[in-house]
């Protein structure tokens, strides 16, 4: 116990062995769902289900494990949502890219990714986010989860009138999951240690007899990786079609990343002066582990929203993180009950996860506090924190909400005669995001 005290110093982030032991797997229990919708989604453009499962827990473990050594988060590091869909049905699917050309694309990205590290780019980034918008990013971000728990919970529905509408409240993965936020509430709200891990466990105990968690048995044999593993294309991605791939790859990488990072580092009390020190090594940790994981045969991994889960069960330091990468790995060996636990129940036309959708929801309502501290009597400060907050739980992307944060806040400072209080690098990024508009399509 005094190594780990010593190596992740404990004390003086005011948590214990056994906090930070429940932390990692609570966040693992609320991201384990990408070990297998991961494989779904690359499989799609052509790749191995098995061998894009093995990779998807192995980059994870990887990287993770980094981010909890390099900079002592309780932030954990998978293949992002999102930028799945982008390299399986935009890039291969839709370009007509072989998914090996777009692997090497991914490479690319993380090795620059590396270098901006190595410059500090993306730190300075983050220092130079307006305190405002720090505020709005870790609030989106929180009701982004909300939104994906409600809607795994059945609780919201789409609706073609109204885009969303409230779900069946009598189907039984709805009840479910409202029995199992009502009963981890209560126990949050009386302060019970573990709140989110006890109601994890008691609703799927619950969804065994009822046929909502399917039980598929208790450990197998991994899948063979060699189908994926260095894989990779880089000479491919070098041609001249691939260059805006890599970009957009890259460009989104660095946002989620720095979004997420601001994001929860603010729940988690992490920001020193509107800074996240070790900043640098946090994010070299995530480029690293896109650079590994494309060549172990998966998409760009990026620090986790989930990650909120932990922080919120009391993870403070890298041994949460360390849990958390030792349960991917752990993964390979007993899938069948991960898929027991993050699995989803058919009901209907939509697919549920009523067993780990009360986390989301309930980590939402912890990340928005930090609101208060947004000046919302001056436009110029509130207008961009508001597009920030509702963007990304509208677009489903924390990159757009940041996009839409930086412009309106470079524009209405310049419209206020106030540019000067804008950072340079504000101006510099707002700029890139209303060039990526202008040719989106």
């Amino acid at each position: 116990m005094r190594i780990l005290e010593d190596r992740f110093a404990l004390t003086a982030n005011g948590t214990t062995v056994s906090t930070e032991i429940l932390a990692g797997v609570t966040t693992f229990l609320t991201m384990a769902y990408i070990i297998f919708v991961q494989p779904a989604v690359l499989s799609a453009a052509g790749m191995d289900f098995g061998a894009v499962l093995v990779a998807t827990c192995l980059a994870t473990a990887f990287a993770t494990a980094l981010m909890a050594l390099m900079a002592n988060y309780p932030i954990a590091v998978a293949p992002a949502m999102g930028h799945n869909f982008f390299f399986a049905y935009s890039v291969v699917l839709g370009m007509k890219v072989p998914w090996r050309v777009a692997l090497g694309g991914v490479a690319i990205a993380g090795i620059i990714f590396v270098l901006t590290a190595g410059i500090g780019l993306r730190e300075r980034l983050i220092t130079a986010i307006p305190a405002s918008l720090k505020h709005a990013i870790a609030a989106g971000i929180g009701l982004l989860i909300a939104t994906v728990g409600l809607q795994w919970a059945g609780l919201v529905v789409a609706s073609p009138g109204t885009l969303v509408t409230l779900g069946n409240l009598h189907s039984p993965p709805v009840l479910l999951a409202l029995g199992a936020l009502t009963l981890t509430s209560i126990l949050m709200v009386r302060r019970v240690p573990g709140a989110f891990l006890w109601g994890i466990l008691a609703s799927t105990i619950a969804g065994l007899p009822l046929g909502l968690v399917q039980y598929h048995g208790v450990a197998s044999r991994p899948p063979s990786l060699a189908p994926t593993f260095m894989q990779l294309d880089v000479t491919g991605a070098f041609a001249p079609g691939m260059i805006a791939v890599v970009f957009v790859f890259f460009f989104l990488a660095l946002f989620d990343s720095v979004g997420t990072l601001v994001g929860v580092g603010e729940q988690a009390g992490l920001m020193r002066n509107g800074t996240l020190p070790r900043a640098r090594e946090a994010l070299l940790a995530d480029a690293i582990g896109t650079v590994a994981g494309a060549a172990l045969g998966t998409s760009t991994v990026t620090a986790y929203i989930e990650s909120g889960a932990g922080v919120a069960a009391g993870g403070r330091t890298g041994l949460a993180s360390l849990v958390t990468a030792a349960l991917f790995l752990l993964s390979l060996l007993f899938a069948p009950l991960v898929r027991m636990i993050g699995g989803g129940t058919v009901s209907g036309a939509a697919t549920l996860y009523p067993v780990i959708a009360p986390p989301l929801i309930l980590v939402g309502t912890m990340m928005i506090g930090g609101l208060r501290h947004v000046t919302w009597d001056d436009p110029t400060e509130s207008i961009p924190a508001f597009l920030t907050l509702i963007m990304m739980p509208l677009a489903v992307s924390i990159t757009e909400g940041v996009a839409f944060g930086f412009l309106a806040h470079a524009v209405l400072k310049l419209g206020a005669g106030r540019g000067r209080e804008v950072h340079p690098l504000v101006y510099v990024f707002a700029a890139l995001f209303l060039g990526r508009y202008m040719f989106l399509r």
